[in-house]
């Protein structure tokens, strides 16, 4: 199965949030048309079909990401390799 980009699922995240957070203030049918939209295009990128499910995978995928990042930014000696000169 192909992982989808984090930078697009980190997008989409902030997408639906802002979405979800704009129709709690107030509901508007081009909001509610685009959340629907944004929660789709989760539910298919992260295959599922609940948007909660979704969002739950999108940060997974998104966590476990970072936590490689951050391991293969340690040399052998579990060193950053960024000087502490000031």
């Amino acid at each position: 199965m192909l992982e989808p980009d984090p930078k697009v699922v980190r997008e989409l995240l902030t997408r639906y949030a802002s979405l979800r957070i704009a129709q709690a203030e107030r509901e508007r049918p081009e909001a509610a048309r685009e959340l629907a939209d944004v929660s789709y295009t989760l539910c298919v990128m992260m295959a599922t079909t609940a948007v909660h499910d979704a969002v739950a995978r999108a940060d997974a995928l998104l966590l476990a990401k970072g936590r490689a990042q951050e391991a293969s930014s340690l040399d052998a000696d579990g060193e950053s390799g960024l000087s502490l000169a000031v």
